[in-house]
């Protein structure tokens, strides 16, 4: 049966690497996103179909009873194979095997002590009850076989169970859902297309339980929630990206992404959002931040160099931080899902705003180290 479910993700896989390069005349057969998204909350919690990709992503950092420090990440991937409307076109549309979604999952256990870090994935098609997304009037259920994340108002439960290790968490908002750009219409590039419809829930608090093999730990802690949707691809010549999410000890947050070229510089199309300690948003454009490398690591087992620390400064804010990886491998290698090897880790935060000192903890990911990270935004 292993062997089987290894044949039937490889084959899942293949067809979403295939289906990764658009030409212009195929992007206009799937929905495109080129102005404010307009999202309403709770139904925009659920799934979007007809655009190309779609993701539901966690991270965070929990402690013990004892100070025994944890990081985590559990992302949901939502991938349309077929353009809105194909499947008319299929022989068999009777199959229950038939659809145009494939659901992917990573999640990780940053042990940070011990400087472990534990990952795993999955893959399925939306059929058969295997993956997919429940939503009624006051609920929505992202799940791929046992992993799920609910989201309910004021309640976000995130369950997962893998070789290992596991966890189950309940979150509840401590800030109302971030829109970036303009009114969640988030601009990646130069042309209008070349966007997402993206928002946050920039510090969620709560608690739960860890497992690591046999040993099951209580935390409680902060986490972070992105959902994003698309159909446009990364802009020729950017090879990857680096993205902040920080919570601050004065309660506030920043989320910054910067796009890197193939030529070594910074695509203009970088940017992030702060959010004030009362919530509310100051967009940030690509000439308010600086982002320097302090230091790198690299992989023995991809061979990528990744930074792993780093001076974020943000001018107009006066804010002048240092941020470093609370262990340096925290590298996710999914060979058998998305087919990506990238950084993503647990950070810590020392610095200052208004030149009054500030703490705290966040999350970093880093793509196109180990290789050019051509895929959809």
């Amino acid at each position: 049966m292993a062997c089987s479910n290894t044949i039937i993700k490889r084959v899942l896989l293949l067809s979403i690497l295939i289906a990764l390069p658009l030409t212009a005349a195929e992007s206009e057969e799937y929905l495109a996103v080129t102005g404010p998204c307009n999202l309403e909350f709770p139904k925009d919690h659920g799934a979007h179909p007809g655009y190309r990709t779609e993701w539901w992503y966690y991270t965070g950092n929990l402690r013990s009873k004892n100070g025994r420090q944890f990081g985590f990440q559990l992302t949901f991937f939502r991938s349309q194979v077929s353009p809105p409307g194909n499947e008319k076109k299929w022989p068999d549309r009777t199959s229950a095997w038939r659809t145009s979604q494939v659901y992917l999952a990573h999640a990780a256990l940053s042990d940070v002590g011990g400087k472990v870090h534990l990952h795993a994935e999955d893959v399925s098609r939306a059929a058969l009850g295997m993956a997919g997304v429940h939503q009624t009037s006051n609920s929505t259920t992202v799940f791929l076989r046992n992993w799920s994340t609910r989201i309910e108002a004021g309640l976000h439960v995130l369950t997962m169970d893998s070789d290992g290790f596991a966890f189950k968490l309940e979150f509840e908002p401590i800030k109302p859902p971030v829109l970036h750009g303009d009114r969640g219409y988030d601009i990646k590039g130069s042309t209008p297309e070349r966007a997402s419809c993206y928002y946050s829930f920039t510090r969620l608090g709560g608690q739960g339980e860890v497992k690591i093999g046999d040993e099951t730990v209580a935390v409680t802690g902060q986490a972070w929630m992105d959902h994003e949707f698309s159909t446009a691809s990364l802009e020729p010549g950017i090879n990857g990206w680096d993205w902040f999410s920080l919570q601050l000890s004065d309660s506030s947050e920043i989320m910054v992404y910067v796009f890197r070229t193939k030529t070594g510089g910074i695509h203009a199309a970088s940017s992030g959002t702060y959010i004030r300690p009362d919530s509310t948003v100051q967009k940030l454009a690509n000439e308010d931040i600086r982002v320097e490398v302090l230091d790198t690591w690299q992989s023995k087992q991809s061979n990528a160099r990744y930074p792993v620390r780093w001076r974020l400064r943000i001018a107009p804010l006066a804010i002048d931080l240092k941020v470093g990886a609370k262990f340096v491998n925290q590298e996710m290698r999914t060979l058998d899902s998305t087919g990506v090897t990238y950084w993503e880790g647990a950070v810590s935060i020392a610095g200052t705003r208004n030149n009054r000192p500030v703490a705290g903890d966040g999350y970093v990911e880093l793509t196109g180290y180990a290789e050019p990270f051509d895929a959809p935004i």
